[in-house]
């Protein structure tokens, strides 16, 4: 009888630690850098970045540049894809479709610089990404304006964020996303949009989540924890770790 009493106990137990272990699984993301165009020579060093991110943070990272991962059942997987300084078509029709039932589904989007680089043909993914690249100037320094630090991307940051990156000019941009961060178009050369130059901006969208930074096309951004503090809070809002306000 004690013998099995002590046996129901140990099933009893080994029960317990799965379900604890199923309900403390971490959150996970996919680090989507596939190139069809320009390829930026950040992006090593930007997923490295992100893995250390997640390991500080408590989330995992799988990182690819195969869009064959782009299936209805892969994709279940992850709390929040990021599209780190993609370029040019990189998603087929059947990826396109499976990656939009991912967001209706609640699923999370986060793009980083080049992420508006990208899929030029498919309209639905330019309002999700929030706008399409036009053009940029030569590297240098300027102004931030942090508009909104409600946002956990944004918390961090000073009213001006005064840093060197590649500043895009955007075209097709959506009036429906909440924007964060605008460029003082006044404080370097080569601005084309004017006093409305958003930089970083958020929304829902279809059921799931978006978030976009322009910032990070430089390699010494990774290294820079005001950006690193930055990316986080965007990571963690497509997630839906933590909430815009």
């Amino acid at each position: 009888m004690r013998t099995l009493t002590a046996f129901i106990t140990l099933l009893l137990a080994a029960s317990l630690c799965a379900q604890a272990g199923k309900k403390h699984k971490a959150k996970k993301v996919l680090v989507f850098s596939k190139t069809k165009g320009f390829r930026h020579d950040c992006i090593p060093v930007a997923k490295a970045a992100i893995m250390q991110l997640g390991k500080d943070n408590g989330f995992d990272v799988d990182t690819t540049e195969d869009a064959t991962a782009f299936t209805t059942a892969n994709l279940k997987k992850y709390a929040a894809v990021i599209f780190s300084c993609t370029t040019g078509d990189v998603l087929d029709s059947a990826q396109q479709v499976a990656f939009q039932q991912y967001i209706h589904k609640g699923g999370g989007w986060m793009g980083i610089h080049a992420a508006t680089d990208t899929e030029y043909d498919w309209p639905w993914y330019n309002k999700l990404a929030g706008a399409w690249f036009l053009s940029h100037p030569k590297q240098q320094q300027a102004t931030l304006r942090v508009t909104d630090h409600s946002h956990p991307a944004t918390r961090h940051l000073p009213d001006e964020w005064v840093r060197k990156d590649e500043w895009y000019n955007f075209k097709d941009l959506n009036p429906d996303v909440h924007v964060l961060i605008k460029i003082d178009e006044s404080t370097y050369e080569g601005g084309k949009n004017g006093d409305n130059h958003p930089m970083c901006w958020y929304h829902d969208f279809e059921g799931g989540r978006a978030f976009y930074t322009e910032m990070g096309h430089t390699k010494e951004s990774y290294q820079d924890t005001v950006y690193l503090q930055h990316l986080l809070g965007g990571i963690q809002y497509t997630m839906g770790i933590k909430n815009a306000n």
